[in-house]
């Protein structure tokens, strides 16, 4: 949802935090400045809890406001339509690299998170100890799993590429699944263990050609597909259920 501004009026500068009230229920709305927008757009959240306006030089608070108060009946219909939030939970159904795992709470085993595949459907995320420590140590278990994946694949696509990363760090982003810096940390969202394994691979050999081409111009896409002739399969599928990752666990 978009609408083009012109006006001369003073701009917002940064994000501000709103809330906006939609068929009675508050949603967090953000006003965010964008120098190089053209228009008021208005957005979901990937987090799926609000919305987003995307401020162009020109418009004020008050102009952002009322464009996004307008919208009401397009937020309920979007936020209606939304997947519900999965909860680190116990019987909670979770995707895991290639499968799709139920949360098992074991509250008197001793251990953190292990997999168990014995089961008779699918395989089981078992986590040990008290039910309030549940999402924070599974969440922690994700993170391991997805610093130990990234690892492997940067370290096989550096010396496919001929090039040097200086670490692997991971971060709970919502607007980019990696970056690269041009001091070399390649920069990574833990949610990637959650998608295709394939997926998180096609991440790692995105960011780790960024240490070569910092941009994405056609040296940069040879770079990366020289590397991985799959990469289109998996650029696919994050713009078609990469947000998806967002409705599992804490967002923070």
């Amino acid at each position: 949802m978009s609408l083009l501004f012109r006006s001369r009026r003073k701009s917002v500068s940064g994000t501000a935090p709103q809330t906006l009230i939609v068929n009675g229920r508050e949603v967090p709305l953000t006003l965010k400045h964008n120098a190089r927008a053209k228009r008021l757009i208005l957005r979901l959240n990937k987090t799926a809890d609000g919305v987003t306006v995307t401020v162009p030089e020109g418009a004020g608070e008050a102009d952002a406001l009322r464009f996004a108060r307008a919208q009401t009946g397009w937020i309920e219909q979007r936020l209606s339509a939304r997947p519900d939030i999965v909860e680190f939970e116990d019987g909670a159904v979770i995707p895991l690299r290639d499968a799709r795992h139920r949360i098992a709470h074991h509250p008197g085993r001793r251990g953190t998170v292990w997999v168990d595949q014995d089961t008779d459907s699918m395989p089981a995320l078992c986590v040990a100890g008290d039910r309030e420590h549940l999402a924070r140590r599974l969440r922690d278990w994700l993170k391991r799993q997805a610093r130990a994946d990234l690892k492997v694949s940067c370290a096989r696509y550096g010396k496919a590429m001929g090039l040097a990363y200086k670490r692997v760090d991971l971060r709970d982003q919502t607007s980019r699944w990696g970056s690269c810096s041009s001091s070399g940390v390649l920069s990574f969202s833990w949610r990637l263990i959650l998608a295709p394994a394939h997926v998180l691979d096609y991440v790692a050999a995105h960011e780790v050609a960024h240490l070569k081409e910092m941009n994405h111009s056609p040296r940069f896409w040879r770079l990366v597909e020289g590397a991985l002739p799959s990469m289109d399969k998996s650029r696919h599928w994050l713009k078609q259920h990469g947000s998806s990752l967002h409705l599992y666990g804490p967002n923070r």
